[in-house]
């Protein structure tokens, strides 16, 4: 297996013995995880991509199915032959997650993670990050998170046999609080936001030496997520979108997404990156605030998309750049327009989809009404988590209806 670690921030190139005998999560020259600011010194996965051009090949990468990472080892830091067939297959996604739809007589793609083993798109990163505590010899995974990360690793722990540790604020709802908790995971409830937990399971699992999957500290979070970006690539055959909308907390996702076609793009199989879209809640805006004015100010998030509120992303240096390299931009949408578009996903396209991933529906809304988008751009949306992971989320506009006797009811229908 050839590829090193490379430090976002100096850029400093570290083999993979030193990070991962000596367990660094972030550079070990420059890496910083200070309060309530984006983490410093994270590391990504790099390879020998002259190599792998002249070893892979694209034909081939086509006849894969989607959503069994594992098909192609050279792309991935885990030696796969660790592991056997059955425990791969676990961690199986499905294979047509790439929907058409319209929508005012444009085309859309519905990239729908909403069915995946713990029904988000966290299971991409928390499938790489077990494999590899496994390949370490490590049983205990500790995360913080605010919902789905959580029950992702739960959930993926409890398939490969391993013992996870959660740590959420205490505005977790319910119905992922439940699912963490169902998994057989022990579960901390920190009376505080996010970040909150963020810090104390850093210390915790520090002094318990359990192995972190807090999103992007630990790179196989970022690594993982790049697998969308290869889902996508197969599933059109190589005619990739134009512009993906992608929903940002705390910016990992769209780093990953952002990782992945650039790798394409390396290995000469795409000849551009897709134009990424952040799509942020106005009440959780913290990168776009920083593409706008190039200074982080940490502010208190709020907003009923809980799955992208972070006052303090941990990724936000690397979320920027993605957005910067594809000639994207990052935007803002309120709650009830993101309310709007949860319910556009759910009666035009029979998709129930958490509020975090109506964001990509409202951010596709707003700039399509402000005559930002082509016609002939190719447009997708990332459809990241499942809506029955917040029903209070979905109370909120649709009325609890009242009781009728049968006879009240063959009345109103007309019927004798």
């Amino acid at each position: 297996m050839n590829y090193l670690y490379k430090c976002f921030n100096c850029s400093k190139e570290i083999s993979s013995n030193v990070i991962e005998k000596e367990f660094h999560y972030l550079c070990p020259a420059c890496g910083r995880a200070e309060r309530n600011k984006p983490l410093e010194g994270v590391l990504t996965v790099e390879y020998d991509y002259f190599e792998l051009k002249r070893k892979l090949s694209r034909e081939d990468f086509f006849k894969l199915p989607p959503g069994k990472f594992w098909l192609y080892p050279d792309l991935w830091p885990v030696n796969f032959q660790n592991f056997n067939s059955e425990q791969l297959i676990k961690l199986s996604l499905p294979s047509d997650q790439l929907l058409k739809y319209k929508i005012d007589g444009r085309d859309l793609w519905l990239f729908d993670e909403t069915r995946n083993p713990t029904l988000s798109y966290k299971d991409r990163a928390s499938s790489l990050v077990a494999l590899k505590a496994l390949q370490l010899g490590i049983t205990e995974i500790a995360a913080a998170s605010t919902g789905n990360a959580g029950s992702s690793i739960a959930g993926i722990c409890a398939r490969l046999g391993l013992r996870s540790h959660i740590f959420v604020p205490s505005a977790i709802p319910e119905a992922k609080r439940i699912q963490i908790q169902s998994f057989g995971s022990n579960l901390y409830v920190v009376a505080g936001s996010y970040d909150d937990a963020f810090d104390l399971c850093l210390e915790a699992a520090t002094f318990n030496n359990w192995y972190n999957r807090n999103t992007a500290y630990n790179p196989f979070t970022i690594e993982g997520k790049k697998s969308a970006a290869f889902d996508i690539f197969i599933s059109t055959q190589g005619n990739i979108p134009d512009i993906i909308f992608v929903p940002v907390g705390d910016g990992v996702i769209i780093s990953g997404i952002y990782k992945g076609f650039t790798e394409l793009l390396k290995m000469g199989w795409i000849e551009k990156l897709p134009k990424l879209i952040a799509v942020q809640s106005i009440g959780s805006n913290a990168l776009v605030r920083f593409l706008e004015t190039g200074v982080f100010n940490f502010q208190v998030a709020n907003t009923i998309a809980d799955s992208i509120s972070a006052g303090a992303p941990r990724n936000l240096y690397m979320a920027a750049d993605s957005v910067n390299k594809t000639n994207g931009k990052a935007i803002s949408v309120t709650d009830d327009q993101i309310f709007s578009a949860q319910k556009i996903i759910a009666e035009k396209f029979g998709i129930l989809a958490e509020p975090s991933s109506a964001a990509s529906l409202a951010g596709y809304i707003k700039m399509d009404d402000l005559g930002e988008i082509s016609k002939r751009e190719k447009v997708l949306l990332l459809i990241t988590g499942n809506g029955l992971k917040d029903i209070s989320a979905l109370d909120k506009w649709n009325n609890k209806p009242g009781a009728k006797t049968s006879s009240r009811w063959k009345e109103s229908f007309g019927l004798k």
